[in-house]
């Protein structure tokens, strides 16, 4: 009788509460139609048909609820149960949807204002695994080494596999100056690779800049937070002063970003376009649907713009790169990167939880769909590093050392004070970051290639 009661109760329940919405936003989308005539004036359409609740697999549902409840080895309150089934039913939708209790949704909202504690790892799920998708720049995971594309398989002693990607997040949080010994298998190295990390306070300063060289700014997002545009503003105004006049170019540095807000997108590719799509939304309920457009004006003027992207570069990374991309506002350059084209929605319930849930794919301003492929770049750099190297002194011969050499009777080309001698600078950038180094000359091959296409003056 109680089990009868239970069903009878659930749908009713779930009749008179949820099946409106279910019906509004849920339904599959139906088979186009061909077109009909249409209706005579005054008459009213008919209301759609709601969506029919399945009994069976509600029963189904509750029987088991009563099973695990009465035959358990331990006992388990009906909570935990609720919980449970809640995040399997999430879970088992894709990667990215997940159910956030109050302390979990609390957390996602200050990781979106820039502070919490924790590790500094934006992570996702893969084959039961718990993947690194981007370390954030200076927290502890970064300076421990931990990489993109790296497999968590063990958190202290207890293995990663099976639990929930909250579950997960929750046991790398936590208080500062506490210890975390995370295991990881990395592609290329056989081994299981053990780290220790000490959890701190991360607070992600999304936005970095500096000149890389006179007229060349370089500007790193590590992540989009809610004022994540705006700081992108502040810094490309900082860096035209510095310069003392308009930036002749600018490296975009996107790697290992992991996404982030939306919005802040939206606002970091509008900074460099006048006018044109951003990017726009595809989902199944109106307010899915949504379409960014690009105002004036272009923060740097149309100066030739590098963006560089990696395998860590994801989501909202994505949305920027193809949108520049598709725009031919930059030329984008580096690795394929992550391939979320996915939205998420947080939804708050009333117990101050929330659920994540996937509402709508993103398409760049041509019409692409970023999921499960990325951006593919128009320049491909390997993941490589400069070794060091010495020439012996003399080793090479040039022709002014050769006897008899002709003297050079030419007109003398003066040094130019914007272009100091800076091999020493240069040959360090190389060292630490092959990759934005060979950004810089690109960079620096787009501005000459602009300058010698001017017609000449005069």
């Amino acid at each position: 009788m109680k089990h009868r009661l239970s069903v009878a109760v659930l749908t009713a329940l779930l009749g008179s509460t949820f099946g409106p919405r279910l019906s509004a936003q849920q339904s599959p989308p139906a088979a186009p139609a061909p077109k009909a005539a249409a209706a005579p004036p005054g008459a009213s359409a008919a209301p759609p048909a709601a969506e029919s609740i399945p009994l069976d697999d509600i029963r189904l549902l509750v029987e088991i609820f009563h099973k695990v409840k009465s035959d358990y080895v331990e006992p388990v309150t009906d909570k935990k149960l609720i919980d449970s089934a809640i995040k399997g039913l999430l879970a088992g939708l894709d990667p990215h949807s997940t159910y956030l209790d109050a302390e979990a949704y609390e957390e996602l909202q200050e990781g979106t204002t820039g502070e919490f504690g924790g590790l500094g790892i934006e992570v996702g799920t893969e084959d039961g695994f718990v993947r690194v998708i981007a370390p954030i720049d200076d927290t502890p995971a970064s300076r421990a080494g931990v990489q993109a594309g790296d497999t968590i398989i063990k958190l202290d002693d207890a293995p990663v596999k099976g639990i929930s990607l909250n579950e997960a997040i929750k046991k790398m949080r936590g208080k500062p100056g506490t210890k975390i010994e995370l295991t990881l298998m990395r592609e290329g190295v056989e081994k299981p690779i053990v780290l220790t990390l000490v959890r701190d306070v991360i607070k992600i300063r999304s936005v970095r800049g500096r000149m890389l060289e006179p007229g060349f700014g370089y500007v790193r997002v590590s992540a989009f937070q809610a004022n994540t545009g705006d700081d992108l503003v502040a810094q490309l105004e900082r860096l035209k002063t510095e310069a003392k006049a308009p930036l002749k170019g600018l490296v975009l540095d996107l790697r290992n970003n992991p996404g982030g807000v939306l919005g802040a997108a939206v606002a970091v590719s509008d900074a460099f376009l006048d006018t044109g799509r951003i990017v726009y939304t595809e989902g199944r309920i109106e307010d899915a649907k949504l379409e960014f457009d690009a105002k004036p004006p272009d923060l740097i003027g149309g100066a030739p713009l590098v963006v560089l992207v990696n395998e860590g570069s994801a989501s909202a990374s994505e949305i920027v790169a193809g949108a520049l991309q598709d725009r031919q506002r930059a030329v984008i350059m580096g690795r394929q990167t992550f391939g979320k084209g996915s939205v998420q929605t947080i939804l708050p319930m009333n117990n101050k939880a929330a659920i994540k849930i996937t509402t709508a794919r993103y398409f760049t301003p041509n019409g692409r769909s970023i999921q499960a492929e990325g951006i593919k770049p128009d320049i491909e750099i390997d993941k490589l590093k400069l070794a060091d190297f010495s020439a012996e002194e003399g080793m090479f011969v040039k022709e002014s050392q050769l006897d008899r050499h002709l003297e050079n009777t030419g007109a003398k080309e003066a040094p130019t004070a914007d272009a100091p001698d800076n091999r020493a600078q240069r040959a360090e950038l190389a060292k630490q970051d092959y990759e934005l180094y060979e950004a810089l000359n690109l960079l620096k091959g787009m501005v000459l290639l602009q300058a010698r296409s001017r017609p000449p003056s005069g």
